[in-house]
């Protein structure tokens, strides 16, 4: 299994704990990387391409992982995500609260896929 690493970025002071960002994942197409840190209670990671997604998913979903393709992905892109990451604010909207609510509730479910075999 690979080893992923996640480096921890500044946590702004006014983020609510379950709400601040956490750090970056970086694997060949970044998607290993997504699947496993989503495994991990809390996280909401997500792999981005561009700085509009990376600002929209903290803004409206409350990622707390940044995930990007080191085989996919250039160094000018990525700093541009990671910049857009950083720098953005979840909206506490009601319609926003409620989607990570809704996360959070199926961290804690019994439900379970049932992979094809």
């Amino acid at each position: 299994m690979t080893t992923i690493p996640i480096s921890r970025s500044r946590l702004p002071a006014q983020w609510p704990a379950d709400l601040r960002r956490e750090g970056f994942c970086s694997a060949g197409s970044g998607v290993g990387a997504s699947v496993a840190a989503n495994k991990v209670n809390g996280a909401r990671a997500a792999l981005c391409h561009d700085d509009y997604s990376a600002r929209q998913g903290v803004e409206d979903d409350g990622i707390n992982i940044l995930c990007f393709g080191g085989r996919t992905t250039g160094i000018a892109v990525a700093l541009d995500c990671a910049r857009s990451f950083l720098s953005a604010s979840f909206s506490r909207k009601a319609r926003h609260r409620r989607r990570v609510e809704k996360v959070k509730q199926l961290e804690g479910s019994a439900v379970t896929f049932q992979e094809k075999t």
